[in-house]
């Protein structure tokens, strides 16, 4: 039946031990020290190895230029729109795929040129003494480092180390792989600077640069990038507007080369400039096209109408066939020529209508003002349609949301419903007039066929001829103005600050952050093993942890025995762990005259389990009494697992058993040590019914008699926690020491002694800490650690090395 007793586990609570936990800590220096000993190294030598990282930047501005060519005399019209909304265009342009496609390939950066460092390859573009003129319609060896090391001013070595069958190959004019079959072995040859390699794997013409240095016997290695992949890490640029003034931008890069962050950020703005500048002349690039195809039509025409007039005047009087009909002539000339200006209006407003009906690129659309359209509100409408549709062309590579799109096509619907109203109205009438001037040309050739035949030949080729030479003169007026606007362009983008390498721009690595988080975790590493130490381990560590788990007293504290020998306080009498021992030899004496106990005194020392040293507990309080001369005997009861007779260097034929089964006497047991009043009686050969040995009257017997005998009696009994002999020699004992060891008794075993005690299975006990070490403490590692002021009370011991103690644990 359970006795309510055993519920006593549940009276101790314990809550976290805050100067447990810190003693703990500091114990563990040596890991803390270690660990940040490790993490500083660590740190030291990413430090040193890694490459420093430099920060380079460019100003542009973003102004809208208007053309000094551009006036109100301009018979070209054009409208370029304004700057609305171009920041972040320009932004988004210069982070887009095609374009910095377009840098890339223009600087032919997707070719590394390296330079064994230090400790790595480092980039040295910018300082190789050598420029490559590669084939890009010819495969190179991808991803592979390629050796060049000069012989001399004029030759050089190359060397790959083949490892496979085959290579793979990037052609750069498509951006292709391929792959071509190489031997498995290292290739070597040389060619002379300015020679054509051509290689299955490599084609490439290398010449020296202006100014190459000293550069004979330098060995620099190449390397073929993936094009796609290149351009991805280039397309990171920084690009932020000024806080001061919106159409200002700050593009910056971060790399551990300056020379190729400036090529690339100037090269990548050249191209933005060139891009802008191309777009603004999109206008009068379409105009040009169109009017050079138009005078390709009329310059055959004009050729044959002058064929046909000279044919017409030759073996005739031109002169007086023309005296008559001179006033019509003009008159009808004047009468063609405006007819020819509304059939080309017309003609513009039914191709633009069918243009806008048929097409989704309307980028290059001709300028209305080549037919001669001044409408302000169809010049602007077509202006904003080629703008917003070369604009939505170039996002389409960097651009991936469907909402910008749809925004974008919602704008250009909308001005194309404008257009087509608006050219509707304007051709119905044009069409007006164009039946007015048509009455006006037929009653002028009414008056014509009155005149002479020959008149009237000579009027009809004329008049061909000299409308087709006044459409041809007025179309290369409109393609000379359009190319003086063309030219006269200004970008709306300017440099204020090109990227320029004027020294400085470190930023990296962050040493000092680096030695931080060495600290850091040197600290937090050994902490969290420290913690998990803590938490996991469930054994007692110190004094306030027996004092937390029972009400049993503790009267002694046991150092560490570092000597690992077992009659310490014989061999070392003057040793702070002898005082240990006679510390708890007073104790006891207190406790023997509180209980009133008179003549010969019984002590029974137990544990929980083995290895806590009970018998070298036993040994050695047993020596103090024998010291203080009073008649002493330790008498071996772990009838299973005898250790008394290895500790005194006896034979264990003869003990206990032999007195029990009434083999032996009292005397023919007992062994005499060299300590003086010290006899020991061992355990003798293992039983096969000990716990039955231990409850015979025998037993009683044999501590009666050794009352008479002795003044002292040590019981060096068998774990409590393994077996229940020791609970059968409780009734013989006047006072019961239960060892406890540091770090290696569990708590719940405390737990299972209260309930003995409770129970009044253990009568008088006490508890012995056993094998304490403070490690936090720089003094003494026993008794309460009085450090440096038990110099001169104790005898000193010998200061061993770190490796020596390591030793002596792996001897143990």
């Amino acid at each position: 039946m359970l006795d309510i007793k055993d519920f006593s586990i549940f009276e101790n609570h314990s809550n976290f031990d805050f100067k447990g936990f810190l003693l703990k800590i500091a114990s563990y220096w040596k890991w803390f020290l270690a660990s940040l000993i490790i993490a500083f190294t660590i740190a030291y030598q990413v430090n040193i190895r890694k490459e420093k990282i430099y920060a380079m930047q460019t100003l542009i501005s973003i102004k809208e230029e208007s053309n000094p060519f551009f006036t109100s005399n301009t018979s070209l019209v054009f409208n370029w729109g304004g700057i609305s909304d171009q920041v972040n265009g320009i932004s988004t342009v210069l982070q887009s795929r095609s374009h910095n496609e377009l840098v890339v390939d223009k600087l032919q950066f997707y070719i590394d040129y390296l330079q064994q460092g230090k400790y790595n390859l480092v980039d040295c573009y910018g300082a190789v003494p050598f420029d490559l003129h590669i084939d890009k319609s010819k495969g190179q060896i991808a991803s592979t480092l390629v050796s060049i090391k000069f012989i001399s001013e004029n030759e050089y070595e190359i060397r790959i180390p083949f490892e496979n069958n085959s290579v793979s190959l990037i052609t750069y004019a498509n951006h292709t792989y391929s792959e071509t079959a190489v031997q498995p072995v290292e290739f070597v040859k040389r060619y002379k600077t300015g020679e054509q390699v051509s290689l299955p794997f490599l084609n490439w013409k290398l010449e020296i640069n202006d100014n190459p240095g000293f550069y004979k016997g330098n060995e620099y290695f190449v390397r073929f990038n993936d094009f796609d992949g290149t351009v991805s890490g280039y397309r990171g640029v920084s690009v932020s507007s000024d806080d001061k003034g919106g159409s200002i931008l700050t593009l910056g890069m971060q790399g551990t080369n300056k020379a190729r962050m400036v090529a690339y950020l100037n090269a990548t703005v050249k191209m933005l400039i060139k891009i802008q500048l191309d777009g603004k002349n999109q206008f009068a690039t379409n105009t040009i096209r169109f009017i050079d195809s138009t005078l390709v039509a009329m310059e055959s025409q004009l050729k044959e109408t002058s064929n046909e007039l000279k044919s017409f005047r030759k073996d005739k009087n031109v002169y007086e066939i023309e005296v008559g009909g001179a006033k019509v002539s003009d008159k009808i000339m004047e009468f063609d020529v405006e007819k020819d200006q509304i059939t080309r209006k017309i003609a513009y407003y039914n191709s633009l209508k069918g243009y806008l009906k048929n097409s989704v690129d309307y980028s290059r659309l001709p300028a209305p003002s080549v037919a001669g359209i001044e409408d302000p509100n169809i010049v602007a409408n077509v202006s904003k349609l080629i703008g917003l549709s070369t604009q939505r062309s170039e996002m389409s590579y960097a651009v991936k949301s469907d909402k910008i799109f749809k925004d974008f096509d919602n704008q250009i619907s909308a001005i194309k419903d404008v257009l087509l109203q608006n050219i509707e109205s304007a051709k119905s009438a044009l069409v007006y007039d164009l039946s007015l001037i048509n009455a006006k040309i037929g009653q002028a050739e009414s008056t014509v066929k009155r005149l002479p035949e020959e008149q009237q030949e000579l009027l009809k080729i004329k008049r061909k001829y000299d409308l087709n030479d006044n459409i041809y003169t007025e179309f290369l007026q409109k393609r000379n103005e359009a190319e003086i606007v063309k030219a006269s362009n200004l970008s709306d983008i300017h440099f204020i600050d090109p990227a320029k390498d004027i020294g400085g721009g470190l930023i990296g690595p962050k040493t000092s952050v680096n030695y931080v988080l060495a600290l850091f975790l040197g600290t937090l590493i050994p902490l969290l093993f420290v913690f998990a130490i803590f938490f996991i381990n469930n054994s007692i560590q110190n004094t306030e942890d027996i004092s937390k788990l029972t009400q049993i007293p503790l009267i002694g504290v046991i150092g560490v025995n570092k000597d690992n020998i077992n009659l310490a306080v014989f061999e070392k009498p003057k040793s702070a762990l002898s005082e240990s021992f006679r510390a708890i030899r007073s104790s006891l004496q207190f406790l023997y005259k509180k209980q009133q106990v008179s003549g010969a005194k019984t002590l029974m020392i137990t544990s929980s389990i083995s290895g806590e040293g009970k018998t070298f507990c036993s040994i050695n309080i047993a020596t103090v009494f024998a010291l203080s001369e009073k008649k002493t005997v330790i008498i071996g009861l772990d009838l299973r697992k005898p250790r008394l007779a290895d500790e005194f260097s006896f034979d264990n034929k003869l003990g206990v058993v032999n007195y029990l089964i009434k083999q032996k006497s009292l005397d023919e047991i007992t062994n005499t040590t060299k300590i003086p009043n010290l006899d020991v009686i061992l355990s003798g050969p293992i039983p096969p019914n000990p716990s039955e040995l231990i409850l015979s009257d025998a037993m009683g017997e044999l501590i009666e008699e050794l009352k008479q005998k002795y003044d002292y009696i040590v019981l060096d009994t068998p774990p409590v926690g393994l077996v229940s002999d020791s609970l059968e020699l409780a009734q013989y004992a006047d006072v019961t020491l239960y060892i406890v060891r540091q770090n290696y008794t569990k708590k719940d075993m405390i737990t299972l002694l209260n309930n003995r005690v409770k129970r009044g299975e253990l009568n008088n006990a006490s508890i012995v800490l056993n094998g304490y070490e403070n490690k936090a403490k720089y003094g003494s590692a026993y008794g309460y650690g009085y450090g440096a002021y038990s110099n001169g009370y104790h005898e000193e011991e010998e200061k061993r090395s770190f490796f020596r103690s390591v030793l002596d644990k792996f001897k143990k």
